[in-house]
């Protein structure tokens, strides 16, 4: 099973790095000044979130909660273990660069705990749509850190999205070496 990682990253073109590196940059660029919090490719993760509650509800009322989000954050995280095992640079680092652009709406989602503003999206009856993360915090005596926990969540998802560029990145001095 880590044989894996004995082997080589399969090869990756100068030009293909730049332009993910490019993509990647223009994208951080566009998050870091959207002021809603929600990003267009969030539309994308509203879907395998609502999908979450859905699949979870099957194993009782505290995974279908955490379900939206758990799966929200596990069908990057496996695809990118995925590529990782297959040594595919640039579907690796796009799988977990979108793991972690992930964090960044539901850190918003978080914050949001308290004020429900957010408009919200269920599926089934809209009567039954209730703020997960208020219903997970207040479960869990934690509702009023609710804006400081989403911050450090949005962090981890820069930090995270960095982190995949600047690897990406390195990997173009070792193809240009």
């Amino acid at each position: 099973m880590l044989d894996c990682l004995q082997e080589q990253w399969r090869p990756v073109s100068r030009l293909a790095i730049v332009g993910w590196v490019g993509f990647y940059v223009l994208f951080m660029a566009y998050a870091a000044m959207n002021t809603t919090g929600f990003l267009f490719i969030d539309n994308a993760n509203l879907v395998v979130h609502e999908g979450g509650h859905l699949l979870f509800s099957w194993f009782g009322e505290t995974l279908c909660l955490w379900g939206g989000t758990l799966l929200q954050l596990l069908v990057p995280a496996a695809l990118a273990a995925y590529f990782f095992s297959q040594r595919q640079t640039a579907a690796f680092v796009f799988c977990a660069f979108m793991f972690f652009e992930n964090f960044l709406y539901v850190g918003t989602y978080m914050a949001d705990a308290r004020a429900q503003v957010l408009p919200l999206v269920t599926v089934g009856s809209s009567d039954e749509a209730g703020h997960d993360w208020f219903n997970i915090f207040s479960s869990l005596g934690l509702i009023q850190h609710d804006v400081t926990i989403a911050h450090i969540t949005r962090a981890v998802g820069w930090f995270g999205m960095a982190g995949c560029v600047g690897w990406l990145a390195t990997r173009l001095r070792r193809e240009s070496a």
